[in-house]
């Protein structure tokens, strides 16, 4: 019988041994799923990393994929340090862009920084609401607040289709499900062909790690998710840790909505979040909850998103077996961190009691 044991002796050199090791048998099974497929595998993986950086066009597209990662990364990792498992930044995302879309649709008549402005803090006033709707029936209720967080998604889609289909339909759309496009006062401007969320991306990254490793805030949260007994017994005012990392976490989400709705999409729609919320998660866990990781990951996995897509045209391979490439490398770089943290071990006593 094997059983699962806390590893105690890991190193710095040995989990980056696994985690190389892990890459490598991604790539060689990958090569192997696209030889049967009858394409040469170093074509392909040439294929997919020029899709995603082989021109300043395709860089753009890479880095405009990974901004909106970076930030609902950055945005999730802080719940997860506190065992708060907020599944629900898809909705945070939407209800930030709802928020910031009302106010760029009704307040379309000011300049350009105060317009921006507004949206921003109202894009991160609604992500934080919306979060903060879970973090108070959790404190209150001890309720679950994956299901809760994860429900709520699916709310905000509904809300958003809604006002497409209802009240904010626009009249000029032709009986088209619409919302009006913004204003350009209420569009994000560029800064070397990529808007200038990446900015302030950055500038959100750098904040976060700080409060994160050096505040009393980042420790108190840290401490909450190690132990909410260690927590009271230290005298801490656990409700308040919750439920204001919380309004911050979905904060950061809705600044997501934001500048998707402003800078990409310039419009809300119901698909303006794209799935970010959830693979989000992926690139939380695989950063080990560290702001500064965030970022060079969040990267990588939009330069895979991007890439696959070009190979789709490229080799006309089928979207269902780019996902499956896709699918294959996240299994062994996610599973390397399972072999970074436990080991399995031969359970001499369960056979010796049998």
């Amino acid at each position: 019988m094997m059983r699962m044991v806390k590893r105690t002796d890991m190193t710095s050199k040995k989990a980056a041994v696994i985690r190389i090791l892990s890459i490598a048998l991604a790539l060689l099974t990958a090569g192997l799923f696209i030889s049967v497929m009858g394409h040469n595998p170093i074509s392909v993986f040439t294929s997919m990393f020029m899709g995603a950086f082989g021109s300043a066009f395709r860089v753009k597209d890479t880095l405009t994929i990974a901004i909106p990662l970076i930030l609902t990364s950055v945005g999730i990792m802080i719940a997860f340090k506190m065992k708060f498992w907020n599944i629900g930044a898809e909705g945070q995302i939407l209800m930030g862009a709802f928020f910031a879309s009302y106010i760029a649709l009704n307040f379309s008549t000011l300049p350009k920084v105060p317009l921006l402005t507004l949206m921003f803090v109202a894009g991160f006033i609604g992500g934080g609401l919306w979060a903060l709707l879970p973090a108070y029936l959790k404190v209150k209720f001890d309720t679950n607040e994956t299901i809760i967080t994860l429900m709520l998604n699916y709310i905000a889609i509904k809300w958003i289709t809604y006002l497409q289909y209802g009240p904010w339909k626009d009249p000029k759309s032709m009986g088209f499900p619409k919302i009006a496009n913004f204003a350009d006062n209420a569009i994000f401007p560029k800064l070397f062909g990529v808007h200038i969320g990446w900015i302030i991306t950055l500038m959100i990254v750098i904040f976060i790690a700080i409060m994160m490793k050096y505040s009393k805030r980042g420790y108190e949260i840290a401490v909450v998710g190690e132990s909410i007994d260690t927590a009271k017994y230290s005298g801490m005012n656990v409700k308040k840790v919750i439920l204001s990392a919380l309004f911050v976490s979905g904060g950061i989400c809705g600044i997501v909505g934001m500048m998707e709705a402003s800078a990409v999409n310039q419009t809300l729609t119901a698909s303006l979040s794209g799935g970010y919320g959830y693979t989000a998660i992926i690139t939380t866990w695989l950063s080990a909850l560290n702001a500064a990781i965030i970022i060079p990951v969040s990267v990588l996995f939009a330069a895979m998103i991007k890439g696959g897509s070009f190979i789709q045209t490229a080799f006309q391979i089928p979207q269902a077996a780019a996902d499956v490439l896709q699918s294959i490398i996240l299994f062994f770089v996610i599973g390397s961190e399972f072999f970074v943290q436990y080991k399995l071990v031969h359970d001499r006593r369960k056979e010796d009691a049998a």
